[in-house]
């Protein structure tokens, strides 16, 4: 269930890929990039046999040039203190309730696993999350939960949302289907996004969010004029962001859905810049600007339509 880069200086890769490792840094960072799917399982992470996924098989390639080790794994039964203790950061591209075995029958967390690793961000740890890392631990979903109007999405929950929500700063809602979509350059300065025009479009599964943490320094906002679907009957809302979580640092952001997203240089750009601060590779401004660069943040898109039920298999005549 585990494999792991190897552990390299930073050499020669694509421009600016190696501005995010410190120049004396002989010892690499360790990141725990997790991977299970108890919701749906995207294909970009999706193993097929002992092979990495899509998304693993970049991180594999390019985290020595940023003097990152990385571990992959999908086992959530490996999440206990005396494990987590190893790593710097955690990377999370998972779905659903992580403590139950769900759509990829991985080994599940305990409980107690999810609260060691939330735990071990607040104490210090960095974590970064990206695209379904917010479809992940839904504020009172629990196994077997049933809501096919997906109402109990259409709230923000604040301090009575799920700890796994409260140290992420967001929550998925709904998304609408892939297109061509505006992001707004809100801080050029922070690491991975220098070199950005102030605004720039992409194809991409945008997800509609909720439940953004008051100290978030958004980086990146979506803009949703021109936007088709009612997932995106909103004001703009943040899409990328940095936050301290207790002694923690967390980023997330919501690309990273589509191959060719992640083969992008600009998102792999985006999400190293993260991953340098998360590891306290780099440093930043994270003040919170959420009030004044996402005003009407917390309003929300109207409920979608009830979720078609499961059509029941085609009955089997019985062999004469």
């Amino acid at each position: 269930m585990i494999l792991r880069t190897g552990a390299a200086a930073c050499g020669l890769g694509l421009t600016g890929y190696c501005n995010f490792a410190l120049a004396d840094q002989t010892k690499p960072k360790k990141v725990l990039f997790f991977s299970k799917s108890s919701g749906f399982e995207h294909s970009v992470i999706k193993r097929r046999g002992t092979e990495l996924s899509f998304a693993e098989q970049i991180l594999a390639d390019l985290g020595p040039k940023h003097g990152v080790d990385f571990t992959f794994s999908k086992d959530g039964s490996l999440f206990t203190p005396q494990y987590l203790a190893q790593f710097d950061a955690f990377f999370f591209y998972t779905t659903g309730l992580l403590t139950t075995p769900g759509t990829d029958k991985n080994p599940p967390m305990t409980e107690a696993g999810k609260a060691a690793f939330i735990d071990a961000v607040k104490q210090g740890k960095g974590f970064i999350g990206t695209h379904s890392a917010t479809d992940t631990f839904h504020t009172n979903e629990v196994e077997g939960f049933v809501d096919t109007n997906r109402s109990s999405r259409y709230h923000n929950y604040g301090d009575k949302a799920d700890s796994y929500v409260q140290m992420l700063g967001g929550a998925f809602i709904i998304h609408g289907k892939q297109q061509t979509a505006k992001m707004r350059v809100v801080d050029a300065n922070f690491s991975g996004m220098t070199g950005l025009a102030p605004s720039f479009e992409a194809m991409e599964e945008w997800y509609s969010l909720k439940d953004f943490a008051k100290n978030l320094h958004v980086l990146l906002v979506q803009e949703t004029s021109g936007m088709v679907g009612e997932p995106y009957e909103r004001p703009p809302y943040p899409a990328t962001w940095a936050r301290k979580y207790g002694k923690g640092r967390v980023f997330y952001t919501s690309m990273g859905h589509r191959e060719d997203v992640w083969m992008s240089e600009r998102y792999q750009n985006i999400l190293f810049g993260g991953v340098a601060w998360a590891l306290r590779n780099v440093d930043a401004d994270v003040t919170p600007n959420i009030e004044q660069v996402t005003p009407q943040h917390a309003e929300l898109p109207p409920p979608s339509k009830p979720a078609a039920p499961k059509k029941p298999a085609p009955a089997v005549e019985p062999k004469q």
